[in-house]
């Protein structure tokens, strides 16, 4: 036990030594003295961004994949499997980063769960859940499947066109700050919300008969072609189990980024009184959009449509087939726009998460300390451009078809998030381990669940399953397939070369329970908490209702 006290004095001492300082607003300090972040994310930004901040391309286009390879029941229980993973992920970690411990979450850095594994699993752990963060962030397949959305309307134009458009608003965003990027997500989310609410309401009118074309699809669907597919032709319930399972993946995709609220939360005012109140809005985005929008997919689209197939150069969203085929005039291209912009949204907080998860690396001495320099305005600009030159990648596009692109950069990201979820849920265990040992009653935290623990070790066991079968289809006979290979395993090896690398590196040991810190400046996190003042017009009351 004293010999692991040692071990993490040494390896804290062997980093750069940062000072973490509080002012007068609760605004924390945590860079070199003249410039640090700005806390400019208000609370309808962190509103909107909990509801529908990371709704993008995957569940919009990448569901075109999963019907084709799931069928719709195929599709929909994929998505609700993965939804309780999200769900018990989220409510693992927003009962860590809610817990008034030391000043961790008042921090403006994101990635709080990276702290957090360094103070309740071990320093390794932190810095190689901390980079598979940010990696899993920089990949940008949103501004592929950006280019392939734009295609729609023109094919002929050469794609780095729609990828030099698409990066230069993403990275102009971003460089105008926080603020900027908080206004352009609540306005991107707004339509973001509004566009899955309209298209859920209207698939049910179209599959009543309501369309133009008066033609009442019902469940027809689910009956020819039928309700599961029969993966790469192999038949009878093995068929159908793999095109479930190939699902997974592609819906862990749409659904990374979910915790990208607590992540907000480090530049955003009361973050200790916001954060619990967005978690428990989580539910709404699983049960409305995704389950809900899968739903109406798989009742309007059938599986076996060509235009499902992504790496065609015809390829098209679910939703705007399902228009286009009722006879609507106009709508598509309407739609097709909202998605676009579901396209830039996605990729805007992907740069953003990215730039905030390798300055709160090099915060924490994991990076390089010039990724710290930021502007007057709290800009780490060094961090943001250093981000944004990774995703020239999606200039893959221009030589190979957009739809593969989308797919090989959505495979990585999904590998990514998933190990990033499993290392919150083994997280989470220590640090519930470590409030057993020392005799801390849950019930006393600002947030807690009677799912725990089992919560966490559903997330951690099955994120880590999903990610070891992630790449299962090229080991079928004669369905090898090297990019597919290499985009589902190599974070999922590198994963354990860089922990134990680590380890070795700082001479670092697991954390003992009853060694676990969860007393240090609790009287200053209460401090900083403030009661919301009251709405002063409907619109502030529909915020505050929004996130109670």
């Amino acid at each position: 036990m004293g010999a692991e006290k040692t071990d993490a004095t040494t390896y804290q001492t062997s980093k750069d030594k940062l000072s973490s300082v509080s002012d007068h607003d609760g605004e924390s300090i945590l860079a070199p003295p003249q410039h640090t972040l700005k806390r400019k994310l208000e609370n309808r930004h962190i509103a909107m961004i909990s509801i529908g901040g990371v709704i993008g391309t995957g569940l919009f286009v990448g569901t075109a994949n999963s019907l084709m390879y799931g069928g719709p029941i195929g599709l929909l229980l994929g998505y609700i499997v993965m939804g309780t993973i999200v769900y018990c992920v989220m409510i693992t970690l927003g009962e860590m980063v809610c817990f008034p411990r030391r000043r961790l979450l008042s921090l403006p850095i994101p990635g709080g769960h990276i702290k957090l594994a360094e103070r309740f699993v071990d320093p390794a752990f932190s810095f190689t859940l901390g980079w598979n963060y940010w990696y899993s962030w920089m990949i940008s397949s949103e501004i592929a499947a950006a280019a392939l959305l734009i295609n729609y309307w023109n094919n002929t134009v050469n794609n780095s066109v729609w990828v030099i458009m698409c990066f230069v608003v993403v990275v102009t965003i971003n460089m105008l700050g926080a603020g900027a990027y908080g206004e352009a997500e609540f306005v991107f989310a707004s339509i973001k919300v509004i566009t899955i609410t309209g298209l859920i309401i209207l698939g049910i009118v179209i599959d009543l008969g309501g369309g133009p074309n008066h033609d009442r699809i019902g469940f027809r669907y689910w009956k020819d072609p039928g309700p599961f597919v029969q993966y790469n032709g192999i038949g009878g319930a093995k068929g159908r189990f793999l095109g479930w399972w190939a699902v997974l993946t592609q819906a862990a995709f749409s659904f990374i980024g979910t915790e990208i609220v607590a992540i907000a939360a480090g530049e955003a005012k009361n973050p200790r009184r916001t954060l619990p109140k967005a978690i428990r809005r989580v539910y709404i985005r699983i049960l409305l959009f995704y389950i809900g929008g899968t739903l109406i997919v798989g009742l309007l689209v059938p599986s076996n449509n060509p235009l499902l197939q992504l790496n065609s150069g015809t390829a098209q969203s679910p939703f705007v087939i399902a228009i286009e085929t009722a006879g609507i005039k106009f709508l598509p291209s309407i739609v097709n726009a909202c998605l676009l912009t579901s396209a830039w949204s996605a990729a805007s907080s992907d740069l953003y998460t990215a730039s905030r998860a390798v300055y709160g690396l090099a915060a924490s001495g994991n990076a390089y300390k010039f990724f710290l320099k930021t502007t007057r305005n709290g800009l780490p600009y060094v961090a943001v451009l250093f981000c944004a030159s990774f995703s020239l990648l999606a200039f893959m596009a221009v030589s190979t078809n957009a739809g593969s692109v989308f797919n090989w950069l959505a495979n990585m990201s999904s590998v990514a998030g998933l190990m990033s979820w499993f290392g919150i849920s083994v997280t989470y265990l220590r640090f519930y381990k470590g409030l057993q040992v020392q005799g801390i009653d849950r019930k006393t935290l600002p947030y807690y669940t009677n799912l725990q623990p089992y919560a966490a070790w559903w997330g951690a066991i099955s994120s880590f399953t999903v990610c070891l079968f992630s790449g299962w289809s090229v080991f079928l006979k004669g369905s090898w397939n090297t990019s597919t290979f290499v985009t589902n395993y190599l974070l999922f090896i590198t994963w354990p070369i860089m922990y134990v690398g680590a380890r070795y590196y700082y001479g670092t040991k697991p954390v003992a329970p009853e060694d676990m810190d969860f007393k240090s400046d609790i009287a200053e996190i209460v401090a900083d908490s403030y009661d919301e003042p009251p709405p002063k017009n409907k619109t502030e009351a529909f915020f505050q209702w929004l996130v109670s």
